[in-house]
């Protein structure tokens, strides 16, 4: 059975870091990737990665405060969010999917075939 398990969330001060984990149990998957949705707004994606880290795809609004890895040993896919800001509050998902092999990197969420239960970040100001 499949499980991706999100963990890492909290409350921190703007500028302040996080770093998200989700550990995913039952198989290992080509790609896996990070969503959120704030209250009251459709879910967005945040950043993907393939199945050995070579290729990582970023939303506009998170590149070059945000880092997506992953440790195929553990099976871990990681967030790590530096200067955050009020705007990143946001449950944050874990997503992944084997069912586009591993010459393509979904950035849609209806591309994804497993999901976790998410994680809450909240920044004040």
């Amino acid at each position: 059975q499949v499980q991706l398990v999100e963990s890492g969330g909290g409350s921190v001060q703007a500028g302040s870091s996080l770093r998200l984990s989700c550990a995913a149990s039952g198989r290992t998957f080509y790609a896996m990737a990070w969503f959120r949705q704030a209250p009251g707004k459709e879910r967005e994606f945040v950043a993907a990665i393939n199945w050995n880290g070579g290729s990582t795809h970023y939303a506009a609004s998170v590149k070059g405060r945000f880092t997506v890895s992953r440790d195929n040993a553990k099976n871990t896919v990681y967030l790590q969010m530096n200067s955050l800001k009020p705007e990143d509050t946001a449950g944050y998902y874990c997503a992944a999917t084997n069912a586009y092999g591993l010459g393509y990197l979904p950035v849609v969420g209806s591309e994804y075939d497993y999901w976790g239960q998410g994680t809450q970040v909240t920044v004040s100001s």
